[in-house]
């Protein structure tokens, strides 16, 4: 009997606490593709990846230019300043087919450097609101990192009036068009 009064306690305590949790969820990815910051930060990535590629341009030119110089001096040269410049192209050429992955890396840090604040403020103002409402739990909807999940609400709507995000106008229907 007292094993059964314990365990009738014990169910109505987990039922206590299991009630007093809320869950809510929220696409992380929605919400930072909103923000005025995630432009910004496209925009100067987009610039350091161009400035990248001039980069690769610039040293494309010069392996060029130094194989048409050794090519055209080849005859001049003695047998070490040829083994010299060869060696010396060999590295050069070298270092443009490792250029690409080099700045794909450079361009990766770049972008987790830059939207680092913004990540961080998003989850701020994700956290702020979840307290505020009153959530245990907050869901991101976008990493779908659960597959099962009580029923929870959307705190989008709640984090954008946050942080001052308004929804864009619908755009005009033409005319004679259905819903």
């Amino acid at each position: 009997m007292k094993k059964l009064i314990v365990a009738v306690v014990m169910l109505l305590g987990v039922l206590t606490a299991s009630a007093q949790t809320k869950s809510g969820y929220i696409n992380t990815d929605e919400l930072m593709g909103m923000m005025p910051e995630t432009a910004k930060v496209d925009s100067m990535l987009k610039e350091f990846q161009s400035t990248l590629q001039q980069m690769y341009q610039t040293l494309q030119a010069d392996a060029e230019k130094k194989t048409n110089d050794f090519n055209a001096d080849s005859s001049k040269l003695s047998e070490t300043m040829k083994q010299i410049r060869r060696e010396e192209l060999v590295k050069l050429y070298i270092r443009l087919q490792n250029y690409d992955q080099e700045a794909q890396e450079k361009a990766q840090r770049y972008a987790q450097e830059k939207i680092g604040p913004v990540r961080e403020k998003a989850l701020d103002a994700i956290k702020t609101v979840a307290k505020e409402k009153g959530y245990t739990y907050v869901f991101d909807e976008s990493s779908n990192a659960m597959l099962v999940a009580p029923p929870g609400d959307d705190l989008l709507p709640a984090v954008k009036a946050k942080l001052g995000i308004k929804d864009p106008a619908p755009a005009a229907k033409p005319a004679g068009a259905r819903n």
